[in-house]
């Protein structure tokens, strides 16, 4: 009989926790940020259709007018699912505020999940490489929007997103550095966090968002 493989394992508050402390202990300046600001918000959103079109509009974009576009959808198409959404079509979704190749992304996500060439519930249950592989494998959906989505949908716990603009100005004032450092810098720093980026990711968020709003 084959077995079947594992659910990985998945971020939860415990795990959280566990992962803030051993940060902390291993890096001075994540000690900083939880005396300063405190633990770092778990932040999740619920895996699926309405989740990854909220990441494609935020791609390279304010997340205010992300926002915006987002509520203009779900007017529109009064729920932000597969079916609606593929019924709205592109013009419509163009009418909304989605760019024209965004527009095009978003209503190809849909069509694929109507259709049934992709089902985004079986991500869950993936090992992690298989589940960004898919995820990349769409169109519209760069390295960052997939990474994202396993940070805060499939809540991995081992993942750092490349290209992430406020992690990197985080890691510019938290580490006192001369420069917000090249993404791929970045990224390769992160690999000494293992096996707990998707935490230090929330921890320079945290700290990004903080100082943000105490302005």
């Amino acid at each position: 009989m084959v077995g079947t493989a594992p659910t990985p394992p998945r971020l939860t508050a415990d795990t959280l926790a566990a992962g803030t402390r051993a940060l902390a202990r291993r890096e001075p300046a994540f000690a900083r940020i939880v005396a300063q600001h405190g633990p770092p918000p778990l932040w999740v959103r619920a895996p699926g259709f309405a989740t990854l079109v909220r990441l494609i509009l935020e791609q390279q974009v304010s997340l205010v007018s992300a926002r915006a576009v987002w509520l203009r959808l779900r007017t529109a198409a009064g729920a932000v699912s597969a079916r609606r959404v593929y019924d709205l079509g592109e013009q419509r979704l163009r009418e909304v505020g989605c760019t024209r190749q965004k527009a095009s992304y978003v209503h190809g996500l849909a069509a694929d999940i109507v259709t049934r060439r992709l089902s985004l519930a079986r991500l869950a249950t993936m090992p992690d490489d298989a589940a960004r592989a898919t995820l990349l494998s769409i169109r519209g959906i760069g390295p960052w929007t997939a990474d994202v989505y396993r940070l805060v949908a499939l809540r991995a716990l081992d993942v750092w997103p490349p290209g992430d603009v406020a992690l990197a100005d985080a890691a510019h004032r938290v580490f006192d550095w001369p420069a917000r450092p090249a993404q791929d810098a970045l990224t390769a720093h992160a690999e000494q966090w293992a096996p707990w980026r998707s935490v230090a990711a929330r921890l320079l968020w945290h700290h990004y968002l903080s100082v943000r709003a105490a302005r």
